[in-house]
């Protein structure tokens, strides 16, 4: 009780920096509108009756619950679906899903906001797609005996190792969550070691390695290669943070010695940083062009300054350089496997801790090459550039890891409703 007092006290007084940051505006980023009221559980009814309520809470998490989501409408037609995001960038993708599901915003972490919630949506299942435990939200959900699923939860040892400094808050939220459907036996072990019960545990593998990449999207990244030059070396710098982006436009720098015609398709994480990556590509000397303007055929800059487009922007390039594991422990990888499931070759740094299980596989299958500076990308793209047959067969490669993988999300479905 003390504790669940406490945190409620401190996310009170952290809530107004919280909100500001939410909502403040950003280019590129969506607007909440008058639906800013959801986060406090002042929302519409629902038209379906007792929805499994799916919460991903932003775009990675909106994009590895869309398979789950048309699998289970897939086996369950009838079956009404509620699915909640924080951001308005993950409501964003949502949107795409049409009339499959009805999406609301998360309640804010207070009791009432959820209660309000809960009585509007009454729920039959919870499931939380990765590892996002909210204390107030979990146990008001468990209070009404409504079961809560994590589903592809992970758990890296850097976070094993936060947890167990505040142990006996852990337990408190492990004690409401019904089953942790985990990724790798790693992640199944990290949260045993944690004390949680063996027989909520299990492991499924991960659902991302289910991607299926429809025709659609494979047609555009063919056309954008079109536009931007079908015969030229192109590679992709795919979700970057601040910092990187000087990194791999050195290397880029390095790759037009060898390759003058050569173009790096960057593409930055964030949205808000779109227009202050284009002004560093342009204060550095580069030619530029933007997504959202017209291509220019030229240029040896293509800014990728879109939501929701990276597998048709990764589909045009020759080599994915995954980004987010060149700034040491701060950000720890992204994910590799949309450019293994375009048959990529893939290059990344040395810090990808968020996604070692993965990225392992793929060292191991001779796909994926580690480079821990711009020499070290700049070296590897060239060798790749120089010998077409060698990136081919990588590319093959990193495809056949996600072939030999697949299967997760049917385990997933299993667990859940067997």
């Amino acid at each position: 009780m003390l504790i669940r007092f406490l945190y409620t006290l401190i996310l009170s007084l952290a809530s107004p920096l919280l909100m500001y940051g939410l909502y403040k505006k950003k280019p590129g980023k969506p607007s909440f509108g008058k639906r800013w009221k959801e986060h406090f559980g002042i929302i519409p009814k629902i038209k379906g009756r007792n929805p499994v309520w799916i919460h991903a809470v932003s775009v990675g998490e909106s994009i590895a619950a869309i398979p789950i989501i048309n699998q289970l409408k897939k086996l369950y037609p009838e079956q009404s679906i509620v699915v909640t995001t924080t951001t308005s960038t993950g409501a964003q993708q949502i949107a795409k899903l049409g009339n499959l599901v009805e999406h609301r915003y998360m309640p804010l972490d207070f009791s009432y906001c959820v209660r309000r919630f809960l009585n509007v949506v009454q729920p039959s299942q919870l499931l939380i797609i990765e590892t996002e435990l909210w204390p107030n939200t979990l146990r008001c959900v468990a209070q009404r005996s409504i079961p809560i699923t994590i589903i592809n939860a992970r758990l890296s040892e850097r976070s094993c190792r936060r947890y167990q400094r505040f142990q006996v808050v852990f337990d408190q939220l492990a004690s409401h969550i019904t089953r942790l459907l985990c990724q790798y036996p790693s992640d199944a072990e990290r949260f045993l070691r944690l004390g949680v019960a063996k027989e909520k545990v299990m492991v499924t593998g991960s659902i991302k390695f289910d991607l299926n990449i429809n025709h659609e999207v494979i047609q555009a990244g063919e056309q954008l290669r079109q536009q931007l030059g079908p015969h030229r070396p192109i590679w992709i710098a795919a979700s970057t943070h601040k910092g990187e982006d000087e990194l791999c436009l050195d290397a880029h720098r390095q790759v037009l010695r060898s390759y003058p015609d050569a173009l790096l398709i960057l593409v930055p994480r964030h949205p808000e940083r779109f227009d202050s990556v284009a002004g560093l590509c342009l204060s550095q000397g580069f030619t530029l062009s933007r997504r959202t303007q017209h291509t220019k055929t030229c240029t040896q800059v293509y800014l990728g300054d879109t939501m929701g487009e990276m597998l048709t922007l990764i589909g045009s390039a020759d080599i994915c350089f995954m980004a987010g594991s060149l700034l040491g422990n701060k950000v720890g990888g992204h994910n590799p496997l949309e450019p293994a499931a375009l048959a990529k070759p893939i290059l990344n740094g040395p810090s990808y801790y968020n996604f070692s299980e993965v990225t392992d596989v793929l060292l191991a299958a001779n796909a994926l090459h580690l480079c821990a500076s711009p020499q070290e990308i700049a070296h590897t793209l060239i060798e790749l550039f120089s010998h077409p047959d060698v990136a081919r067969e990588k590319g093959q490669q990193a495809e056949q890891v996600v072939s030999n993988n697949r299967g997760a999300l049917e385990r997933t479905l299993t667990a859940i409703f067997s």
